[in-house]
């Protein structure tokens, strides 16, 4: 008997969604932010990692494209890529360019640097992407915050599309940088709590 698709199966929709929305106005990219913090707050209150195995929709469009569409080659992922070295190292890389683009949009708030209306991808090409903001009645820094983290998100969603297309679907979750935060935040939470049973 098929089992009954839940309400969290169709999440893959939002993440489509916000892809396409940022496409035509940046500013909806700081939506983006959602699935920046509940992940952490998940794995914070409850000690797992509920997001990343039920509610993560960009997981579930990979799953979506490379397993039902066949877009996969359904290799298993090299051993280096699942290594704790490749991971936290790639964690680490993540932060650096995460902390560059939020000093950038500090720059732009302070007004010692112009708004630059560009979506970098892979942290290397500038993409032009001036149509996609309209203005606000904000600060650029708010445009210029909305621009890199869309570039934040467009890359993570392009190295998942790369790994997914040339190992197993969700290839990507073994080395996305949330994952690991979520991760390493339950073995503190669990490590924690049984040393308090034990005391």
């Amino acid at each position: 008997m098929k089992e009954k698709k839940k309400w969290y199966d169709y999440l893959w929709i939002v993440s489509l969604t916000y892809l396409i929305l940022g496409f035509f106005n940046i500013l909806f990219a700081w939506l983006g932010l959602f699935c920046f913090f509940i992940p952490l707050a998940i794995a914070m209150i409850k000690g797992n990692k509920a997001y990343c195995n039920r509610y993560c929709g960009r997981g579930q469009l990979f799953s979506l494209i490379g397993g039902r569409f066949g877009l996969s080659r359904k290799k298993d992922i090299p051993g280096w890529m699942r290594s704790a070295y490749f991971r936290y190292g790639f964690l680490i890389f993540f932060f650096i360019m995460f902390f560059l683009m939020l000093w950038n949009t500090w720059l732009v708030f302070a007004g010692a640097k112009n708004l630059g209306t560009v979506v970098t991808l892979l942290w290397t090409f500038k993409l032009p992407w001036h149509w996609a903001y309209h203005g606000t009645l904000f600060s650029d820094g708010v445009a210029q915050f909305a621009f890199g983290f869309y570039s934040v998100m467009l890359t993570s969603t392009v190295l998942g599309f790369l790994t997914m297309v040339l190992f197993k679907p969700r290839s990507w979750c073994v080395y996305c940088p949330m994952g690991t935060m979520t991760q390493l935040i339950c073995k503190a939470k669990n490590g924690a709590a049984s040393q308090k049973q034990e005391a």
